[in-house]
């Protein structure tokens, strides 16, 4: 029982015994990362009963909300470029998550007002396209002071050795995904107290609620600024310390020296994008994920010359694998507007389910790391494959009636809920594990001079394969319909009646291709010259 505890415990204590008041600076933009959450749920809500915007267009629009996430490559080398102003792009970026969340405040409490001026759904999407912008912008500046937040000195101005420094870079990283978690539970945790009494609301209390929820989410740009502003006075502080000793001491960064091949295909991408989606084509997404696939794949072929030929294969390898396990599509909002209408899921229960994946996200963090240690990544990506399937199965069978049977043999114990749970506690702490083994190769066998633009670039390669589950769900969506019922805000007129027929089929086609595709993958690149056993 001693050793059982001990191994449950030790990794807790031992994080807490390597933190250092450094690392808070970095953590605190986390932490409004992992807060961003907090309008999640009342965004679901929202868009479901108000705004009449099918399924397929909003699986689109996922599309060009997660473009940004491949603009982490330039700015990265913009971070380098402007090292010491670096700071102000976190005002920037908290700038234009203010503006998302005040936009959807007054589409939810004064859309009578915002309808004047745009339509609803203009604004939604501007709304959409504001925050990961923001968020990117202040992910990339945050990964930057990871770096110069681990001291090089001890208090006495004595260099530390190399061995404490990779083991502070180590702690800095894991605190880092620490507090993006961290959170999210804590979003979960509000988001329940905030909804505890919602049942016996009436729809416009309701609402009110909602836009409270948004003035409530201003706090998230507010603590990325304050993490600024300590990191300032912690620079302060260090250099009051160092002229006290009497010391010199300098953190030598070599300077950086533009990267035109970067920023040109980077200028190249944004005006690629914003050509193509301002003129509204109709295969607009698919030309820019096209274009910025082929863009991404001439910057990585020109980092792969800078590592050894024997990896070359190994990486590519290990990015298509990982590529292709994350590009399957999902059911799209179909599935929770059926669980909000049909299973009676509301605000309350979704923000539980919220706070159990968050919790056993961050324990699967700890717990499955002799797994991921262990085994090669082709393995941990059949593992995935096979496991996610079949974890899926009870979002199928609950659509097909599963809960009423297993309700009527278990005196109505093992109902929705009950499954959904069980069901989350299961599946939550997949998601962190499929990037982890990737990263962990760029650290190990990366060239140590261009290990941030390893990981920029591959990124943005994998963070494609995002937007490549975005185009999947949509077209999924538009060859099965799956509506709700939605109702004119200000007049209160049904715009749209529900129906969802056709979501079972959805949920099975989304299970076989979350099985086949990626084992069918591994089987082909493991018997080529990219196979890996890394």
């Amino acid at each position: 029982m001693k050793r059982l505890y001990s191994c449950l415990i030790d990794p807790f204590t031992d994080l807490a015994r390597q933190f250092r008041i450094s690392y808070i600076p970095p953590l605190m933009i986390y932490v409004a990362a992992g807060v961003s959450g907090l309008t999640g749920i009342v965004g679901t809500f929202f868009v479901k009963d108000y705004l009449n915007l099918s399924a397929a267009l909003l699986a689109g629009l996922g599309f060009w909300a997660g473009i940004p996430w491949v603009l982490k490559m330039p700015l990265g080398h913009l971070v380098d470029l402007i090292w010491k102003r670096k700071n102000y792009l976190v005002f920037l970026g908290a700038g234009f998550i203010a503006a998302s969340i005040i936009i959807m405040y007054g589409l939810i409490i004064h859309t009578k007002f915002m309808a004047e001026i745009l339509s609803v759904e203009t604004w939604f999407v501007i709304s959409v396209i504001l925050s990961p912008v923001g968020y990117v912008i202040q992910d990339v500046v945050a990964d930057a002071m990871t770096v110069e937040a681990v001291p090089q000195f001890d208090k006495d101005g004595k260099n530390y050795s190399t061995e404490e420094v990779k083991a502070m870079h180590t702690t800095m990283q894991t605190l880092g995904r620490f507090a993006i978690i961290t959170g999210t539970i804590l979003v979960a945790a509000a988001n329940i107290i905030i909804f505890s009494n919602t049942q016996g609301l009436a729809q416009s209390e309701k609402v009110s609620l909602y836009g409270s929820v948004y003035l409530y989410a201003l706090i998230i740009p507010g603590i990325s600024i304050l993490g600024v502003c300590f990191s300032t006075y912690l620079h302060r502080q260090q250099q009051a310390l160092f002229k006290k000793l009497d010391k010199t001491i300098s953190q030598t960064m070599s300077i950086t020296k533009v990267n035109w091949w970067i920023l040109g295909g980077s200028l190249i991408f944004v005006l690629f994008t914003l050509t193509i989606g301002s003129l509204q084509l109709p295969l607009a997404q698919e030309i820019v994920f096209t274009g910025s696939m082929c863009i991404v794949i001439f910057l990585m072929s020109k980092l792969l010359k800078e590592i050894p030929e024997n990896l070359r294969s190994t990486i590519v390898g290990t990015a298509i694998i990982i590529f292709i396990f994350r590009a399957m599509p999902g059911p799209g909002p179909g599935l929770t507007w059926f669980e909000i209408d049909v299973l009676q899921f509301d605000e309350q229960f979704l923000s539980t389910l919220s706070l159990i994946a968050s919790v056993l996200t961050l324990l699967g963090i700890i717990f499955l790391r002799p797994f991921m240690a262990k085994n090669s990544i082709a393995t941990i990506v059949v593992v995935l494959s096979i496991v996610g399937s079949i974890l899926f199965l009870p979002s199928v069978g609950m659509y097909y009636g599963l809960h009423q049977w297993t309700a009527g043999l278990t005196d109505g114990i093992v109902d929705a809920r009950f499954i959904a749970i069980i069901n989350t506690a299961l599946e939550s702490p997949l998601g962190q594990v499929a990037m982890i083994p990737l990263l962990a190769w760029i650290a190990k066998n990366a060239p140590s001079h261009l290990k941030a633009t390893f990981f920029a670039v591959f990124a943005s390669f994998t963070n494609l394969a995002l937007s490549a589950n975005a185009l999947g769900t949509k077209y999924l969506n538009q060859i099965f319909t799956i509506s709700r019922e939605v109702k004119d805000k200000v007049t209160g007129v049904i715009q749209s009646t529900a129906d969802y027929s056709e979501l079972g089929l959805v949920l099975i086609i989304v299970t076989l291709l979350t099985l086949t595709i990626p084992i069918l993958t591994v089987w082909i690149i493991q018997r080529s010259k990219l196979n890996t056993n890394e």
